[in-house]
């Protein structure tokens, strides 16, 4: 479906500048952001590898303590020194990683969006497309719903490289960050992150909020 200035645009109802309630009642879009200028990606990679360092550390050097291992600050040292050296290997194998990653994605990261009362669903793309080509893309899926709604779903979820949905009811803490155009909605074993446009961010915003009612927000 396009418009008089031919831009590919999604079947049904267009409720802000880039997001469409589509025929099967899902909220769709897509979004695009330099991998150089924002690291919100990177971040949450070395979140979860501190975490990881941390609990290890942490029961390691719990054993030490109560085992009677250490008795000064150069017993703590000792205990501590491989963590450390740890610590800074993995640091720079996260940013060259990284690096790689975002040459391999042309240093940009796309994503679809499925959000309904119920839930809100990060799609990555399973190829990097260009903003016209992803909604066209998008769109064909969409078309279905209007016959078979959970085709749509079924198609996005298979076809995409990865994803990941957070149900609402089970949302533990929300962290909007408008700054980055990024909404985390944390799970206790999930994380989750929706991104939104300037035109896109209130009613995206409001939307999750409102319906994550037993979540804490930051």
């Amino acid at each position: 479906m396009e418009n008089e200035n031919n831009d590919v645009v999604l079947k049904g109802e267009k409720v802000t500048e880039n997001i469409w309630l589509c025929p099967d009642g899902v909220y769709r879009w897509t979004y695009e952001f330099d991998m150089r200028r924002n690291p919100m990606i990177l971040f949450t990679v070395l979140k979860v590898m501190a975490i990881a360092w941390s609990v290890v550390y942490l029961f390691t050097l719990a054993i030490d303590l109560f085992g009677g291992n250490i008795h000064s600050l150069g017993d703590f040292w000792n205990s501590s020194k491989l963590f450390v050296i740890m610590a800074g290997i993995v640091l720079v194998l996260s940013l060259v990683s990284y690096v790689i990653l975002a040459a391999l994605y042309g240093w940009k990261y796309q994503v679809l969006f499925e959000m309904t009362d119920t839930s809100v669903t990060h799609i990555q793309m399973p190829k990097q497309f260009k903003k016209t080509e992803a909604i066209g893309w998008l769109t064909m899926l969409a078309g279905v719903a209007a016959k078979k709604p959970y085709m749509v779903g079924l198609g996005l979820n298979v076809a995409a490289k990865n994803s990941s949905t957070s149900e609402f009811k089970n949302v533990e803490t929300v962290k909007v960050r408008r700054k980055r155009n990024t909404i985390h909605v944390n799970q206790l074993l999930d994380k989750n992150q929706v991104y939104a446009e300037d035109a896109d961010f209130d009613f995206v915003e409001k939307f999750i909020t409102e319906r994550c009612t037993k979540a804490k927000f930051k």
